[in-house]
C-alpha cells in the first residue's frame, strides 16, 4: 500500500499539464540604468518574462527570432538552465552543442517535460555572447508539496530577484575588445529587477520589493549576469536559504550570500522589523568605479528597495552592517532530495582532472586545449554514430562518459570561475573555500564556483546526451574555457534514454548554413 507522502508526490505527474509559451526575440530600445540603447529583448522587455510552471508540467515553448539589428547577432538559441532534459537533449538550447542556431525570421518549438524537478532556474541565449545583450529571464517551477512550504507565506512573480549586468556597449564590439586587449569587459551598471544606476547617469528610480509586516516571503534570487558575482544582503534583516540551483536544502541562516553568474538561492525573509524602507544590496565584482577601466560602474550603487506596507514611498537611510556570510560547505539537502554524493565513501568510476591555463591570453586551456565550438552540432555527430573523441570533430574538447557510473570531476583552483554542468545537478564534495571532503551530504547544485580553490564534484552518468561544461562567465566561455561530455553515446540512439527528436531541430542546421555570414 502506497503512504500518503507517495500518492502526494506521484499527484504532479499525473495531473501535469502542458505550459505553453510563445517569445518573440527582437532588437528593442531599453533603458534599465537610463542609458538608452538597442537590446536583444524577449516579448519586449528585459530582462524576459517570468516563465512559471508547476511540478510534473511540461513546456512548449515557441522561439521566433525577429532579430535584425547588424550590430548584435541575429541568429539565436535558448537554454533552459538547470533542466535536465531527459530524453530532450536536442532542446538543451547551446549552439552546436545540442543545435545549430535559429536562423531569423523563423521559429522553433522547444517541447520538453519538467519531470520531477522544482525550484528556480532561469533561461538565456546560448549563442557566443548574445544573453549579455539581453535575453535572459526567470524560469521558475513550485512544487505544492515543497518541503519547506511552512516556512514561507508569499512566493510569486513579486518575490523573484534578478541581479545583472548591463553592458552600453554591443557584445560584439565588446568582445572584439577583450581579445585584443584582454581585458574582460566591465558592465557599466548592476540591475535589480530591470532597474539600476551608473555614476553621473539619471536617478532611475530603484526596484521596489513590497512587504507587509509580520509575513514571510520566498525570495527567488538569481544571478543573470554575464560576468560578476553579486554580494547579496537587505538591511536590518536575517536571511534563511533553503534553495541552491533547484535543490532543497536544509535551513541556514545568513545575513548574507555570494552569488555566482547562473547560481540560483531562495531565502526565507521574515518581514519582522520596524515598518520602513529598508536597502536591499547586491555590490558585485568587476571593477570599482575609477580603478579597472570603467568609470560608470560603482558597486555602491547596486540597490533596490525593500518596503513595507505602509511607509512612505522614499529612499532608505538604513546602513549596512557585516554579518554571517553564507559558506557552501554548510548547505545540506533535504531528505527528500536523497542526500549523498554518489558512490559514497568509495572511489569514483570516472576520475577527470581539468586543469585551467593561460598560456595565451586571453584565451583559457582546459588540460591544454582552448574550446572550439564544433562546425555541426555535438548531439547530431553522436546520432550519426560517434562514440569515441576520435569521432569527433573538433576531438580535443569532447569527453566520452560511460552510462551508469560515478563521475568525478576535479578542478584545481585557477581564479574565479563559475563552472556549470547542463543536464545535471551534482554533489559538491569539496568546495572552493574548504578542505573537507564531504560524502554523506554535500551541496548539491548545477553551478559551482571554482573561486581560487580546489573543486571536487560527482554526478551519475545516468542521462544520456550531449552537455556543455563551461565557465558561466560568457566573455570566459567565449574565449575557450569549457569542455564537451557525450554521455552514454550509443545510449542516445536506441533504448530506454534514446532521444527523443522532432523533426523540426533536423532543419535547423541547414537552414542555419545557407545563411549569409552576417546572419551568422
Amino acid at each position: 500500500m502506497c503512504s500518503l507522502s507517495v500518492v502526494l508526490a506521484l499527484i504532479p505527474a499525473i495531473l501535469g499539464k502542458t505550459v505553453n509559451v510563445d517569445l518573440t526575440i527582437a532588437n528593442t530600445q531599453i533603458a534599465p540604468d537610463g542609458f538608452q540603447r538597442s537590446a536583444v529583448t524577449t516579448n519586449g522587455i528585459f530582462p524576459a518574462p517570468i516563465l512559471n510552471a508547476q511540478k510534473g508540467d511540461s513546456f512548449n515553448i515557441n522561439v521566433h527570432n525577429a532579430l535584425s539589428d547588424p550590430r548584435m547577432r541575429q541568429s539565436t538559441s535558448i537554454h533552459w538552465h538547470g533542466l535536465f532534459q531527459q530524453r530532450t537533449s536536442y532542446a538543451d538550447g547551446p549552439s552546436f552543442v545540442n543545435q545549430c542556431p535559429i536562423a531569423p525570421n523563423t521559429t522553433f518549438t522547444y517541447a520538453f517535460p519538467t519531470d520531477s524537478q522544482a525550484g528556480t532556474f532561469w533561461y538565456h541565449s546560448h549563442l557566443s555572447t548574445q544573453y549579455c545583450d539581453g535575453l535572459r529571464g526567470a524560469l521558475v517551477i513550485r512544487n505544492p508539496h515543497d518541503v519547506h512550504k511552512h516556512l514561507y507565506d508569499v512566493d510569486d512573480d513579486s518575490t523573484v530577484v534578478t541581479l545583472s549586468d548591463y553592458y552600453h556597449d554591443f557584445a560584439p564590439d565588446a568582445q572584439k575588445l577583450f581579445f585584443q586587449t584582454g581585458k574582460v569587459p566591465i558592465p557599466d551598471s548592476v540591475i535589480i529587477n530591470g532597474a539600476g544606476r551608473f555614476v553621473g547617469g539619471p536617478l532611475v528610480p530603484w526596484s521596489v520589493i513590497n512587504v507587509e509586516h509580520g509575513k514571510r516571503y520566498r525570495l527567488r534570487v538569481i544571478n543573470i549576469a554575464c560576468r560578476p558575482f553579486y554580494t547579496f544582503s537587505i538591511d536590518g534583516h536575517n536571511l534563511t536559504v533553503i534553495e541552491a540551483d533547484g535543490i532543497s536544502h536544509e535551513p541556514v541562516d545568513v545575513q548574507n550570500f555570494d552569488i555566482y553568474a547562473a547560481q540560483r538561492y531562495s531565502v526565507v525573509l521574515h518581514a519582522n522589523q520596524p515598518v520602513g524602507n529598508y536597502w536591499i544590496r547586491a555590490p558585485g565584482t568587476g571593477g570599482v568605479a575609477g580603478a579597472t577601466g570603467n568609470s560608470n560602474l560603482d558597486p555602491k550603487l547596486a540597490l533596490a528597495i525593500l518596503r513595507y506596507k505602509g511607509a512612505v514611498a522614499e529612499d532608505p537611510t538604513t546602513t549596512s552592517v557585516p554579518g554571517l556570510k553564507l559558506l557552501e560547505q554548510n548547505l545540506h539537502p533535504t531528505p527528500d532530495e536523497n542526500p549523498g554524493a554518489p558512490g559514497g565513501s568509495g572511489a569514483a568510476d570516472v576520475a577527470i582532472t581539468l586543469n585551467i591555463a593561460q598560456p595565451n591570453p586571453p584565451f583559457f586551456d582546459i588540460n591544454g586545449i582552448s574550446y572550439v565550438s564544433p562546425t555541426v552540432p555535438a548531439l547530431l555527430q553522436i546520432l550519426s554514430g560517434a562514440s569515441k573523441p576520435s569521432d569527433f570533430l573538433p576531438s580535443e574538447n569532447m569527453f566520452i562518459l560511460p552510462p551508469n557510473k560515478t563521475i568525478e570531476v576535479s578542478i584545481p583552483g585557477a581564479g574565479d570561475h563559475p563552472f556549470h554542468l547542463h543536464g545535471h545537478a551534482f554533489d559538491v564534495i569539496r568546495s572552493a573555500n574548504s578542505n573537507i571532503t564531504n560524502v554523506v551530504n554535500p551541496p548539491r547544485r548545477d553551478v559551482v564556483a571554482i573561486a581560487g580553490g580546489n573543486v571536487t564534484f560527482r554526478f551519475f552518468s545516468g542521462n544520456a546526451g550531449a552537455w556543455f561544461l563551461h565557465c558561466h562567465i560568457d566573455w570566459h566561455l567565449e574565449a575557450g574555457l569549457a569542455i564537451i561530455f557525450g554521455e552514454a553515446p550509443e545510449e542516445n540512439v536506441s533504448g530506454p534514454q534514446a532521444q527523443i527528436i522532432p523533426n523540426q531541430w533536423n532543419t535547423l542546421c541547414p537552414t542555419y548554413d545557407a545563411l549569409a555570414p552576417e546572419f551568422q
